[in-house]
């Protein structure tokens, strides 16, 4: 986690200088005024867009839990939602691009699947469960793919009592 804050800066420093580069690349080939403009423009949209998102995360959030609804899966689509329009209102073409990219709903759902899969990881499966809501697990039958594999549960951790076998399944997100 340190080494990753670490990075920062260096991220920042180089998304700075590309940002730089590709102005003045666009700005040769359309014009700096229009360049100048483009940027303007696609700011001028985040910042519309970082308000609406960030009504909408709070509307969502707070209508799953007053429905007693995980609200987990406002929040993260919420949160990528504000991540664009955060990328829309830094000036520069590349973030512009990049936030404007997560508007789009495929993406912005691959998004949202990974914030909530990082998520997952990172808490423990209890609070995931209240956050994100049950899980389906489907179970496929006969032997497990890899004897290399630690098995899903033991009888130790309260798992297959009968016997000792253990059921190889995988999590399933029902959206």
């Amino acid at each position: 986690m340190r080494r990753g804050l670490m990075l920062v800066p260096v991220a920042l420093a180089v998304t700075v200088v590309v940002e730089i580069a590709v102005f003045v690349l666009v700005g040769h080939r359309i014009g700096f005024g229009a360049a100048l403009l483009l940027v303007f423009a696609t700011s001028l949209l985040g910042a519309v867009l970082l308000r609406r998102e960030g009504v909408r995360a709070w509307r969502g959030f707070r209508d799953a839990a007053q429905a007693g609804l995980p609200p987990g899966a406002q929040v993260t689509d919420g949160l990528v939602g504000l991540v664009a329009g955060l990328l829309l209102a830094v000036p520069g073409l590349i973030t512009a691009a990049v936030g404007a990219l997560l508007i789009l709903p495929p993406v912005r759902r691959l998004a949202r699947h990974r914030v909530q899969r990082a998520a997952e990881r990172r808490i423990s499966s209890a609070v995931a469960g209240d956050l994100f809501g049950p899980r389906r697990v489907r179970v496929r039958r006969g032997a497990p793919r890899s004897s290399d594999e630690p098995p899903v549960s033991t009888p130790a951790q309260g798992g297959a009592a009968s016997g000792g076998r253990a059921i190889e399944g995988e999590i399933v997100d029902p959206r």
